[in-house]
């Protein structure tokens, strides 16, 4: 055989072996955040999830929130996928969150929007499993002696969000997150009274380029400006886009894992 021909063969199998393993094999990310409106030594830990579409990653998940036992789990939309019909393992991972975690908040998402039970519905039955869905409202928490505000956005992106509602009546001097699925929230500038967002919806693009990152994301169109990590805003607000732990229409990740993320906020004040 043509060695040219073996040499081609052999990269498509690499190839199709990193993209199974990119969207099979769950990664655990880290991020670190500082804030003066917690006291020296405070330290808060916070798993979010995001963008799981349905994804047959439930026990690599909760065996991560086991190991870590987070003050918070946040999950930022999407946790079906809008050709979602069976909700075996998204009713097992709520489940299975709450058992570890007793602060488990969810906010939806497009998809949770466009499947067949609809968004109403399915945060209906999350509730009934003791996850706490914060669709355009908030909740003052207190882990330990740390008070915050944890606040959370319906889907900006299909207009179900109301940022007056989201933080109506919060103690702004408290350390405050917003939950919103889709980035594009920042729009809304200082109407979002949020110390950090927490948001998905990109996937990161799903597939990455060296240099060069996210090809395209939803709602962004090609090369967007927001679509994975840590972004410094306007008023000192941060925001971080995880890049999820499934996929929508098209099964491939590349150089861009699978992942949840640890958010550590620590205090400086």
């Amino acid at each position: 055989m043509n060695k040219r021909i073996i040499v081609l063969i052999l990269a498509v199998l690499l190839l199709l072996g990193d993209i199974f393993y990119e969207v099979k094999f769950v990664a655990l990310n880290s991020v670190a955040f500082e804030s003066e409106k917690l006291s020296a030594g405070e330290k808060l830990k916070i798993v979010q999830i995001s963008d799981y579409h349905n994804a047959n990653s439930n026990d690599q998940v909760l065996d991560y929130v086991e190991k870590i036992k987070p003050d918070v789990v946040v999950i930022t939309g999407d946790l079906a996928d809008m050709t979602t019909n069976e909700y075996t393992r998204i009713f097992a991972l709520a489940e299975g969150l709450t058992d570890i975690c007793d602060m488990v908040y969810f906010v939806s998402g497009n998809h949770e929007w466009a499947n067949a039970m609809g968004a109403r519905r399915l945060a209906a039955e999350l509730e009934s499993r003791g996850v706490k869905v914060l669709n355009n409202r908030n909740e003052s928490i207190i882990i330990g002696d740390i008070k915050i505000n944890i606040c959370g956005v319906d889907d900006y992106d299909t207009r179900h969000s109301d940022s007056a509602k989201a933080f109506e009546g919060i103690d702004e001097t408290r350390y405050t997150i917003l939950l919103s699925h889709s980035p594009n929230i920042i729009k809304e500038g200082e109407k979002l009274k949020s110390d950090l967002i927490l948001s998905g919806h990109t996937h990161g693009g799903q597939v990455r380029l060296p240099f060069i990152g996210a090809i395209i994301a939803p709602n962004q169109g090609f090369f967007p400006k927001y679509q994975k990590g840590i972004y410094e805003l306007e008023g000192g607000k941060q925001l971080y886009i995880d890049s999820g732990v499934g996929v929508s229409r098209l099964p491939v990740r590349f150089m861009n894992r699978s992942q949840i993320t640890l958010v550590e906020i620590t205090g400086k004040g």
